[in-house]
C-alpha cells in the first residue's frame, strides 16, 4: 500500500487562522461531506480531486477493511 497526504480544499473568510479552522469544523459536522481534495503522493506529486457525491457516497457505505487483501 502506498502513503498519501489528503487535504480538504475550502476556503473560508475569517479574522484568525483558529477561526477559519473552527469555520471548517463546524461545516463538517453540519454539512454533507467535501468534495475537493488535494492528494499528495509519496513522490510528493499533488494532484487536485473534485469528486462526484453519487460515487463517493456509495464507495463510503461499503466496509473497505473487509478486503482480505487488508488483513
Amino acid at each position: 500500500m502506498h502513503q498519501f497526504t489528503v487535504t480538504v480544499t475550502e476556503k473560508f473568510e475569517a479574522d484568525t487562522a483558529e477561526e477559519a479552522a473552527l469555520l471548517m469544523y463546524q461545516q463538517l459536522t453540519k454539512e454533507p461531506a467535501p468534495l475537493n481534495y488535494s492528494v499528495t503522493d509519496e513522490t510528493r506529486i499533488t494532484t487536485s480531486l473534485t469528486l462526484e457525491r453519487e460515487k463517493a457516497d456509495e464507495f463510503a457505505s461499503v466496509d473497505h477493511t473487509a478486503d482480505p487483501g487488508n488483513w
